[in-house]
């Protein structure tokens, strides 16, 4: 009952103008910040790694700014689930798509770091290609419903679950299909190394130079990026990384943390920071959390 009253809430919320939802969402995000107590605490220990140049009294305002920011993106799926084609490009720019139709029908990795925009991203996106993207299924069936049919209502987008593994990914991608690629949250030790991300040892998957590798992929980093006061989004397509994949895997994972943090830094109250990302740690090393 109570997840179709908050679906129906967000279906309402999608029909009222963007900033009118913008300072819904920074409402909600100024009360989460003070209620979710172990969602700041995480926001606030991962800011306190990342920047401890900061004083804590900026660090506090940077997280209270990224409550604001998460809130909004939550409110604002609406958008990505029900709103029609033609208002979707008004409200979600792209800037740089010539950087992806340059490799269009060839093995390519679109390298999406998380970023509140995300999912404002990949709807835009499915506006002008179709991907192929990994997709984990959700415990509550109405809520995997949802997401599912998002994420594939426009075009032809492939969805590959994560029984299906690497394989299925790198076929798709031999056959053209650009890769939605997610690769900076701690899914543990498994198919990780500890690269530095803002100068702290993180647990990151590798995927993105062995799947270039495997597939022949090249690299296409694509940053979401959510505009003040509800003025909407912009799509950051960059060109395709030279040199790349290179020396090593070690060598690959350490320049995709590196180009991820350039890119926080210019936008840091849009990063996910209420994500454990240092949850695991060198051996002998304690937790942070």
């Amino acid at each position: 009952m109570l997840t179709r009253l908050g679906i129906g809430f967000l279906w309402l919320l999608h029909f009222l103008p963007l900033p009118l939802q913008a300072a819904l969402g920074n409402g909600l995000g100024r009360l989460l910040f003070l209620v979710a107590r172990e969602r700041r605490q995480i926001a606030l220990t991962n800011l306190r790694l990342c920047f401890p140049q900061m004083r804590e009294s900026e660090r506090e305002a940077l997280a209270r700014r990224h409550f604001q920011a998460v809130a909004r993106s939550y409110l604002e799926h609406g958008l990505c689930w029900w709103a029609p084609p033609d208002r979707i490009k008004k409200l979600v720019r792209i800037e740089g798509m010539e950087h992806l139709r340059a490799h269009a029908g060839k093995p390519t990795i679109l390298l999406v770091p998380h970023f509140v925009g995300i999912d404002m991203a990949a709807t835009r996106l499915a506006l002008e290609i179709n991907t192929v993207s990994v997709y984990s299924r959700q415990k509550n069936m109405k809520i995997d419903e949802l997401l599912y049919n998002g994420r594939t209502r426009f075009g032809d987008q492939r969805i590959v679950t994560r029984q299906e593994g690497l394989r299925m990914t790198v076929r798709l991608l031999r056959t053209g299909w650009p890769f939605f690629y997610l690769p900076d949250m701690d899914y543990g030790g498994r198919d990780a190394i500890f690269a530095p991300f803002f100068g702290v040892p993180a647990a990151t998957i590798t995927g993105l130079s062995r799947l270039s590798r495997l597939a022949g992929a090249v690299v296409v980093p694509v940053v979401a990026e959510m505009l003040a006061g509800g003025a909407g989004y912009v799509v950051h397509i960059g060109e395709a990384w030279q040199d790349f994949p290179g020396a090593s895997v070690e060598e690959d994972t350490r320049r995709m943390n590196a180009f991820i943090e350039t890119r926080v830094r210019k936008i840091p109250e849009q990063y996910y920071w209420v994500h454990k990302r240092f949850k695991t740690r060198p051996p002998g090393e304690p937790g942070v959390y």
